[in-house]
């Protein structure tokens, strides 16, 4: 490995997005010059809630974005279960000082929103160049002195090398690993904002709440500072397939598929001001990310169903890696090797345990009055919740070894 000095060196990031914005900073503390390419007119308030577990906490901080992030991220105390029909809690583990300890970082939860706003805007004071907007990037062609892409526009445009993070529908991607149809999970998922001033007392308390029944779960967190509660629920639907996370729902809808669960679960749906509701679709774990001078990283690369709250995390990880093997390496194509190398099997093992967790929070037993008990007793064990999420929180992507 040999280090050139970042000036030197241009990198491209298509998508501005959270993995590009979070790269696009890692780089720039590396020295590099970057330019981002996005494809929106302008960039706004997107998607709902967020858990940014230490593991991506932990890159957020080295960014320097702790301060700017502690005005509006709900830092949470815990995390527990509930059964869908009776209510009965069991606490699953503390995210507060003991997460801190065990850790050395905070678990947060936050809008995604808020946390696009704070990285944009620190992209934006550091860079020289600013988000380049209404420009999508549709193809690309690495050769010897890097990496030849093309706008929507007609464009040309030159780079040393290019990233790719726009997202689970990567225009690259498909270049790249060819055409990849995305498979229907049989999962639909509602989400949508609860002002917390709505809600009765007892459901404001700053923790995650995992709602576990057969064929469903539901999902609920403080965002914006506790001015908020996100709202997720998840159930098993066969024949709908839009994946547009902005379709939105009616409220009827809604409480056809969960009204019969406990009472606080109905408050919360009933108080929600738009619900919207997407498709899940899932794509199993590919490699190929790295060819030649561009490469997949974040949704692009590691496309991943919501279960372990591990999609932005592994984002930000991504961020840190990628940025520390291309100051590491002279030439780009060794740097993306080596960057798929080291997060390959860790990304893939993510995807498919967040596909394993949702037979655990839909199974069968949990409509047996006589079973259900036991099996959340038996499946929440403490000691197989550590070994479930104790290897994603220790990950540190500033001192894993290149």
């Amino acid at each position: 490995m040999s280090q050139i000095p970042g000036p030197q060196r241009r990198i491209a990031i298509a998508g501005a997005g959270i993995g590009g914005l979070t790269t696009a900073l890692a780089l720039l503390q590396q020295g590099f010059e970057v330019e981002v390419y996005e494809q929106a007119a302008q960039l706004g308030e997107v998607g709902a809630g967020l858990q940014i577990a230490p593991n991506g906490t932990r890159v957020l901080q080295a960014l320097g974005l702790d301060a700017a992030l502690q005005a509006c991220v709900s830092p949470a105390r815990g995390k527990e279960i509930r059964m869908w029909n009776t209510g009965q809690r069991w606490n699953l583990f503390d995210l507060g000082d003991d997460c801190l300890a065990r850790f050395g970082a905070p678990y947060w939860m936050v809008h995604r929103g808020d946390l696009h706003q704070v990285l944009l805007s620190a992209f934006t004071q550091r860079s020289r160049r600013p988000v380049r907007l209404n420009a999508r990037v549709t193809s690309a062609h690495s050769h010897d002195k890097g990496v030849t892409f093309e706008l929507h526009d007609g464009t040309v445009h030159h780079a040393e090398a290019l990233i790719a993070a726009d997202g689970v529908h990567s225009v690259l991607r498909e270049q790249l690993l060819g055409e990849d149809k995305a498979q229907f999970t049989g999962l639909l998922a509602w989400r949508g904002l609860v002002p917390m001033d709505r809600i009765a007392a007892h459901l404001q308390k700053p923790v995650g709440t995992n709602w576990v029944g057969p064929g469903a779960h539901v999902i609920t967190y403080p965002v914006r500072a506790g001015a908020l509660m996100n709202v997720v629920g998840i159930i098993e639907r066969e024949g709908w397939r839009s994946e547009s996370w902005t379709e939105p729902g009616t409220h009827a809808e809604l409480l056809a598929d969960f009204g019969h669960w406990h009472a606080d679960v109905c408050e919360l749906m009933r108080q929600i001001e738009q619900p919207f509701k997407w498709a899940l679709l899932g794509r199993a774990p590919q490699t190929g990310w790295a060819q030649g001078h561009v490469c997949l990283m974040g949704d692009a690369a590691h496309p991943t169903l919501p279960f372990l709250a591990q999609g932005a995390n592994m984002a930000l990880e991504d961020a840190a890696v990628m940025a520390r093997c291309l100051a590491a390496y002279a030439s780009p194509a060794q740097a993306f090797a080596r960057f798929e190398a080291l997060r390959w099997q860790r990304t893939a093992d993510i995807v498919n345990r967040s596909r394993d967790n949702a037979q655990r929070f839909h199974n069968p037993q949990l409509s047996d009055p006589t079973l259900a008990v036991d099996y959340v007793s038996s499946e929440w064990d403490p000691e197989k919740v550590r070994r479930r999420y104790d290897w994603l929180f220790e990950y540190d992507a500033w001192t894993v070894p290149l």
